[in-house]
């Protein structure tokens, strides 16, 4: 069953509010089986969100719009699925009493056009709002269905997870799963054609390349008749990933590389430092970023200069022979990071991460050093790119890949 989303407010328009909820509802309706066809974004403007209503109607049963349930003049959402579906408003004693209390407990006046939120379409399913105070409902005739939601996020998606995803149940026959595998260390077409006996001609489960920032992921999914079905097939399509491109594949959940990073350093009882020059901390804020990192996360130090890596306790002269961006440079922080710290695994980084490289040198290049269990080493790095910020990403990234790799058992690249 093929499905819209409508986000409607000028504010997205004007890129004053990032449209997060299309992204939620796409997720969530891809997993239920839908197929999502179109995203549209409209002004809060009576006569386009009609038009765009219709235009979505046209070729999807199920339209999902989200934002015009306020109580001001210019949220006409309700009142425009009303008339394209040709039905009058009613008031909703239960929404009436629920706006009433709500301004009750807090004290204040309810505004009179606050009344305007207990208006609804007739022959609607009210889904009712216990974490604000605008109302959605579900409205189905002649085999289209429109599901209206508050635009604020937190709203949006407790009415779905109260009520409006068991609506939507009831819509499909056949039940969709998916799995989302995380790789690192290979491009997203070298991916793509490892795995071409698998994609060539695939029917169901289907296998879908996403490319991120220094690493890639792999989606696959199966719409059956049960969910156990396709459970049963994602699984074992993954089993035959695994055997294929297992060497590159980090979480089979989607988990984020820093919380598998720090599940791995719990399971073996170990701690991880960092010593960051042009990352400048980054390392050290997504590791902290994973709840419980505390427990493995022992300290960090930004050697952003030449000084502070020397205070670090870099001998001066590595740094004058070598420079401060080399692999003597890199080994000698994370070997000077152990002697500070004793953690299991130790971490350096130092580079050119943009707009200027130092002359012999290029923008994009840095050296990874790291000690673990009294091994010292480094991999170098080199971008060919001139944007900082992707630079320092992908430096941290690459910082996060070796702590796996050693983690891991394998070979650092």
């Amino acid at each position: 069953m093929k499905a819209s989303i409508i986000a409607v407010g000028t504010e997205l328009l004007f890129g004053q509010t990032v449209n997060t909820n299309a992204a939620y509802l796409s997720d969530k309706l891809n997993h239920m089986g839908f197929d999502v066809m179109y995203h549209f974004v409209v002004g809060d403007n009576p006569k386009r969100l009609k038009e765009k209503l219709a235009e979505a109607f046209s070729d999807t049963d199920i339209v999902l719009l989200t934002g015009g349930l306020g109580p001001t003049q210019d949220d006409l959402t309700k009142e425009m699925v009303a008339e394209y579906f040709g039905v009058e408003m009613y008031e909703d004693k239960r929404v009436l009493e629920d706006l009433v209390e709500f301004f009750r407990k807090r004290g204040g006046r309810m505004a009179e056009n606050n009344l305007k939120q207990a208006f609804l379409p007739a022959g609607c399913t009210p889904l009712y709002n216990a974490s604000g105070t605008a109302p959605g409902f579900a409205l189905s005739k002649n085999g289209k269905t429109a599901i209206c939601f508050p635009g604020p996020p937190r709203e949006m998606k407790w009415l779905f997870e109260h009520g409006a995803e068991e609506y939507l149940s009831e819509l499909t026959e056949k039940k969709m799963y998916y799995r989302v595998i995380r790789t690192i260390g290979i491009g997203e077409s070298d991916l793509e054609m490892l795995l071409m006996p698998l994609i060539d001609g695939q029917t169901d489960p289907t296998i879908a390349t996403y490319a991120k920032e220094g690493e890639c992921t792999l989606r696959v999914a199966s719409q059956r008749d049960s969910a156990e079905e396709a459970e049963a097939a994602v699984n074992e399509m993954i089993s035959r990933i695994s055997g294929i491109a297992g060497e590159y594949i980090y979480s089979l959940d989607d988990e984020e590389l820093s919380e598998v990073v720090v599940r791995l350093l719990k399971e073996g009882s170990m701690t991880i430092s960092a010593a960051e020059s042009c990352t400048g901390g980054a390392f050290a804020s997504i590791i902290t970023s994973v709840a419980g990192a505390s427990e493995v996360f022992k300290s960090s130090y930004v050697t952003y200069s030449d000084e502070a890596k020397t205070e670090l306790g870099v001998d001066r002269d590595i740094i004058a022979g070598s420079g401060a961006v080399s692999a003597e440079t890199a080994e000698a922080m994370a070997e000077a990071l152990f002697k500070r710290t004793g953690a299991e695994i130790c971490l350096s980084v130092t580079g050119y991460a943009g707009p200027e490289a130092e002359p012999g040198h290029d923008v994009g290049e840095a050296y990874i050093g790291y000690m673990y269990k009294g091994k010292i080493g480094h991999t170098r790095l080199s971008t060919s790119r001139i944007d900082r910020e992707w630079n320092r990403n992908y430096f941290k990234l690459r910082m996060l890949r070796t702590a796996y790799m050693l983690l891991r058992g394998q070979d650092i690249q």
